[in-house]
């Protein structure tokens, strides 16, 4: 089959498929802005990528085009016949209907001993859990690159002092170093959503901040907890003299807001305390 997102959306209509509104279905038909993804995200044949939510494999097609292998998780089986009309010539495509979220995915992964990349566009309702399964299961992924509604990703990737930064930012910036890759339209999308997506690139680091997380991470949540609220208000059942001691250091005090706080300050405090 000659390639085409447009071509093979057209087997949506033969199958007389009905998009799930409770899967967030919003099927990608645009080559260009495949292209895009497939090219910045540096897809080669030494990489085996999984792809969570294929919809009508426009994307899967080119993932499997460019890499060694693809392994997709698919939580809607009425896209079977789809994905197997589309991908009929790839030997080197796994498709799991299964929930991604309830999924033995690192016993599935086992057998997968090259780079591996996570490739997807998700659903807004459903991108946090994603990305939170993928670091709690620490699964080997080198490299996450997913299309979110846009609204979501600048929370991901915002900087410290915006209104979008928030214990999600610091918690994701711990773990990944987070890029945007390009900004896509609404008008890509069958059916076209209500809002713009942006693809952003998350990259594992080798070196986490030497920091207990146990402390670190029920910091920054409790830090913002109320957003609106100062630390002094938002940590009282915290030493908050030791907290106050390291702030001053940073030029700071108790008064500041969680949000106009860096990753390296929480991290000192975590320390202190």
């Amino acid at each position: 089959m000659e390639y085409s997102p447009k071509k093979m959306t057209q087997t949506i209509e033969k199958e007389n498929f009905h998009f799930k509104k409770k899967f967030g279905q919003n099927f990608i038909v645009d080559e260009n802005i495949i292209d895009a993804i497939i090219k910045k995200a540096e897809i080669n044949k030494n990489v085996s990528v999984m792809e969570i939510g294929p919809g009508a494999g426009s994307l899967t097609y080119k993932l499997a085009s460019t890499s060694k292998e693809v392994l997709c998780y698919e939580i809607d089986e009425t896209v079977k016949p789809i994905l197997e009309e589309n991908l009929k010539e790839f030997k080197n495509v796994k498709i799991i209907y299964e929930d991604f979220l309830k999924a033995d995915v690192k016993k599935e992964i086992q057998a997968i001993k090259n780079t591996l990349y996570v490739v997807s566009n998700l659903p807004y309702y459903i991108t946090t859990p994603i990305i939170m399964k993928i670091i709690e299961d620490r699964l080997p992924v080198t490299k996450m690159i997913f299309m979110v509604q846009k609204e979501v990703g600048d929370r991901f990737k915002a900087s410290v002092g915006t209104k979008d930064y928030n214990s999600l930012t610091i918690y994701l910036n711990y773990y990944f170093t987070v890029r945007k890759i390009l900004d896509v339209s609404r008008n890509v999308f069958m059916p076209k959503p209500n809002v713009d997506s942006i693809v952003l690139e998350f990259t594992k680091k080798n070196c986490r901040p030497n920091v207990k997380e146990e402390i670190f991470f029920p910091l920054v949540r409790d830090s913002f907890r109320q957003k609106r609220k100062t630390l002094r208000n938002n940590l009282k059942n915290y030493d908050l003299k030791k907290i106050e001691e390291v702030l001053h250091s940073y030029g700071y005090d108790l008064n500041v807001r969680a949000e106009n706080l860096s990753m390296e300050i929480f991290i000192a405090i975590a320390n202190a305390l």
